[in-house]
Formats: C-alpha cells, structure tokens, sequence
C-alpha cells in the first residue's frame, strides 16, 4: 500500500495541510518576509504582464536584425508614446466623463430609489420569507456601502502607495525583456539527469501557457471593447467610454467577464430608458456569441483548456478569498498550478514505467 499513487498523495496532501496550519500559527515570525513579497509582487505581476504583451514585438523587431537594446529602448519608447496619447485623447474624456457623472449623482440616485420603490411596491405580491430574505439583501447592501465610505481615507492611501510601487515596473520590464531566455536555464541549472529534462519541460509549458492566455485575452477583450463601443456610440448610452474601460478590464476574465462588464451598463441603460437597456441587452448578447463563436476560437482556440463550469468555481472562491484582484489572476494561476500536477504525474508514470522495466529485464 505504501507504494501506491493515492496514498503517496494523500500523505503529501496530509504533510502540506499540516505545513500551513504550521505557518498559521507562527506567521507573525515570516511578517517581515511577507511584507517583502507583498511590496514586490504587484509590480512583478504587471511588469510580467506588460513583457508577454511586449515579447512579440521584441522578437518581430529583432528579427529585422535589431540588437536587443535597441529592441527595448524601441518598446520603452512606444509604451510612453501608448500612455502619453492615452493620457491627451483619451484621458480628457474620461475626466469629463467623471465629472458629469459625479455632478448627476444625485439624479441616479433618485432614480434608483425610485426603481427600488416600485421593487418594494411589488414585494407585497411575494410570500412572506421571500420578502424577509430581500430586505436582508438590502439591509446588507447598505451596511457594506457605509462601510466602503467610511473606509475611503484607507483606500486612498493604498491607491497612493500603489502609485509609488509601480516605479518599479519598468525597471523589471526592462530586465525581462534583456534576460528572458537566462531564466529557465539558471533554474534548470540547478538540477542533473531527468530531473533537470523535467524542470525544462515544465518551466516552457508555464511559459507557453501564460503566454497564450495573456496574449490572447488582450485581443480579445481589445476587439469586445471596439464592439461594445461602437454599439453604445450608436444607441447614446451615457458615460459609454467609462464603462467601456470597465468592460475590457472584465473581459481579461474567462467566461463570466462580459456578464461583469453588462452589469454597470445594464443599471445605466434601465436608467437611460427601457429602450435603451433593451439595446444593451441586444449589443451585450451580439458581443457575446462573437467572443464565444468567432473570436475567442481564431484567437486563443483551447490553449487553456478549462471547463466553464471549472472557471466558475475558480473565479468564485477567488472573490471569496481575495476580491476582484484575485479574480484577474485566479484563473491564469489554476492554469499554471494544472500544469504543474500534469507535469508531475507524468513525470511520477514515466518513473514508473522505468522501474517496471529494470525489474522485468
């Protein structure tokens, strides 16, 4: 039994559940180690973000026989170009955007308080636990919308020291895009023999497959952007640009980011008028057919390879456990942890196999 697969891993499962109910209760002893990380993770995340973005045209440039300082200087170059235009044509819309929403604050407010009033109007139809379960919902809505305004000054500091820790991006921009290749070779170096094959061969698989779920959600949620844009122009919905930004920002997430991205402008088109929300639902459902139909198979076809209903649960329990910033991440890093147990068990059968072998022989 001791050579079995399901009890090896029940035992190595059982040593990791105990490893981290360990470090649980000494923690405050790692603090120091976890701040580090923390300080660092988040410009590490983006500057890695920004090099699979930027790694095609490194190579396309350095086909053309480009040196590789040249190749970065020339992608630096263009990213301060990129922002400098989106902060001159873009950026005054968005801010005149904010400010006309900011200043009819007051009458979406009432507006919704009127919709909410015909809601409750209506409630008196429900039976009676149905309507005790909604005035739950909404007492609950309205203690967690104090509790973010009172939690205001505390986010602003962390959106300012946020400011300062993405000095740090293009410092590691640059140093990936100099020494990518050097990365796995300085890790592989480690090892000898199989294992050093193994190490290889999953470190270009991680690489391979965030490359391609980065790469590929970008363009996608690029083009659902342009679509979802040019149907907002078209219908008048107000504040389009906004929630434009908002919707691509969504859409980097699998499956559930175009329903994300509906809610914001759904609320602003049955404010708008019934007809305008009745148009939104139309673009909504036309962006989605073409994302799950056209674009999402031409342009990232099944690199990933995940259930819906696998996606579902993951971006789920993401939100439960670290917010809306987990969820960006959550379904890349089940990827690369899915790729990790592939490559182990492989590994595990291969040695396996060998074994049988040398006791046949």
């Amino acid at each position: 039994m001791v050579n079995k697969v399901w009890f090896r891993t029940g035992i190595m499962l059982l040593i990791l559940f105990l490893l981290i109910k360990l470090f649980m209760q000494i923690q405050s002893v790692f603090m120091p180690v976890v701040i580090i990380i923390q300080s660092v993770l988040l410009p590490l995340l983006l500057s890695g973000f920004l090099f699979y973005i930027c790694l095609p045209f490194q190579k396309l440039l350095e086909k053309r026989r480009i040196p590789r300082w040249g190749s970065i200087t020339i992608i630096v170059l263009g990213l301060v170009l990129i922002i400098g235009v989106f902060f001159l044509i873009v950026g005054p819309l968005v801010a005149s955007q904010i400010e006309n929403l900011i200043t009819q604050i007051p009458a979406i407010q009432h507006e919704v308080q009127r919709l909410v009033n015909f809601a409750l109007d209506q409630m008196n139809r429900l039976p009676a636990d149905v309507t005790n379960k909604i005035n739950e919902i909404i007492s609950k809505a309205g203690s967690t919308v104090t509790q973010l305004l009172s939690n205001s000054l505390s986010y602003l500091t962390t959106f300012v020291s946020t400011l300062f820790l993405l000095i740090m991006v293009p410092f590691f921009l640059i140093y990936m895009l100099k020494d990518h290749e050097r990365f796995i070779p300085a890790i592989a170096g480690i090892f000898s023999g199989e294992r050093k094959i193994f190490v290889v061969n999953l470190l270009k698989d991680i690489n391979h497959t965030l490359m391609s779920y980065i790469q590929g959600q970008v363009l996608v949620s690029l083009i659902l952007g342009a679509i979802l844009y040019l149907g907002y122009s078209i219908i008048g919905l107000k504040y389009s640009l906004l929630l434009v930004l908002f919707a691509i920002l969504a859409n980097m997430i699998p499956f559930l980011g175009p329903w994300m991205a509906f809610l914001p402008a759904g609320i602003m088109g049955i404010i708008q008028s019934p007809t305008t929300f009745l148009w939104v639902c139309i673009i909504t459902l036309i962006a989605q057919q073409l994302e799950g139909n056209v674009i999402t198979p031409n342009i990232m076809g099944k690199s990933l390879n995940i259930h819906p209903l696998t996606i579902i649960v993951v971006i789920l329990a993401a939100g439960n456990l670290g917010g809306f910033a987990l969820i960006l991440v959550a379904v890349p890093l089940y990827a690369v942890l899915k790729t990790i147990v592939r490559h182990i068990f492989r590994y595990r059968q291969q040695i396996m196999l060998k074994a049988n072998s040398d006791v046949k022989d």
